[in-house]
């Protein structure tokens, strides 16, 4: 029979359960954000606040064959430096490049995670490619920004026309009749405007703008063509319609006199209307009447 072992109190405290702790407090990592810098680093993301909190370091920067003295943060950019520069030979910041230890660097990299500390050498050098990649923005920027004016005064030219082309419609709408002339110059001149439209290249947010006002200019020509084919028929209409004539008035000058015939004493006179010439020696006739 086998007895089984007691174990000392000693033991039992070396052999007693692990001690939980408590969990992370939620949020405690939040606090501390991180970021990826260009060289696949992962570092803490900085704060904005912090950094003039960090100490200024002397950088000897060379371009060409002269030596430039740059005082900045340790926590600035590559980029940074370059705008520091640029204010000093004259050049945009994207027509240069920042070489540091025979390696070309990122304009968001920091310098303190490069390596850069007081009294270090970097090396800056034109860009060919970053300059030309710089004009060509500026020409595609320029070409936007021109484009997007010309549609603006070709917009307020259609208003100007499509106040006309109202006017001509409250006539037309009346019964009023309009001139030829008139509506084919407004046709003309907003053909005019649907040309130069034509010829804006736009791009981007300029498309639906450019083709809201073409559509402008189509619907208003629709209705230009329609009012001239009412205001055609309207005055074919009063072409073909009879003129009204005031119907004649009867005028007569003939009187005629019964006194002549029912009385004896009286002889019968003729009114000055029928009088003729001849009238005086043309005997007045007499009846003679009977009593009974």
């Amino acid at each position: 029979m086998m007895l089984g072992r007691t174990k000392s109190p000693a033991a039992a405290k070396e052999f007693s359960p692990v001690k939980t702790f408590p969990a992370a407090v939620p949020g405690a990592d939040e606090a501390h954000q991180w970021e990826v810098r260009p060289g696949g680093m992962l570092v803490q993301k900085r704060d904005p606040d912090s950094v003039a909190a960090a100490p200024t370091i002397r950088v000897r920067v060379k371009y060409g064959a002269a030596y430039h003295e740059i005082y900045l943060s340790s926590q600035s950019t590559f980029g940074e430096l370059k705008k520091l520069l640029s204010e000093r030979i004259g050049l945009h910041p994207e027509d240069l490049k920042v070489v540091y230890k025979e390696k070309e660097r990122d304009p968001s990299a920091y310098l303190d995670i490069s390596g850069v500390k007081d009294g270090s050498k970097v090396v800056v050098v034109d860009d060919p490619a970053g300059r030309a990649k710089r004009l060509l923005e500026m020409r595609h920027r320029a070409k936007i920004a021109k484009a997007s004016n010309s549609i603006s005064q070709i917009s307020l030219e259609v208003d100007k026309l499509a106040s006309q082309v109202s006017e001509l419609d409250a006539i037309v709408t009346k019964g009023g009749k309009v001139a030829k002339k008139d509506v084919a110059n407004l046709i003309e001149l907003l053909m005019n405007q649907l040309v130069k439209l034509d010829g804006i290249v736009a791009d981007g947010d300029l498309k639906p703008q450019k083709r809201m006002q073409e559509r402008r200019v189509q619907k208003y020509v629709e209705k230009l063509d329609v009012l001239k084919v009412k205001n055609d028929a309207l005055k074919t209409t009063n072409e073909h319609m009879p003129a009204q004539q005031p119907p004649p008035s009867a005028v007569t000058t003939k009187w005629e006199t019964f006194d002549s015939l029912f009385s004896p004493t009286t002889p019968a006179t003729i009114t000055p209307a029928t009088a003729t010439p001849n009238a005086s020696s043309v005997p007045s006739p007499r009846f003679d009447w009977e009593l009974f």
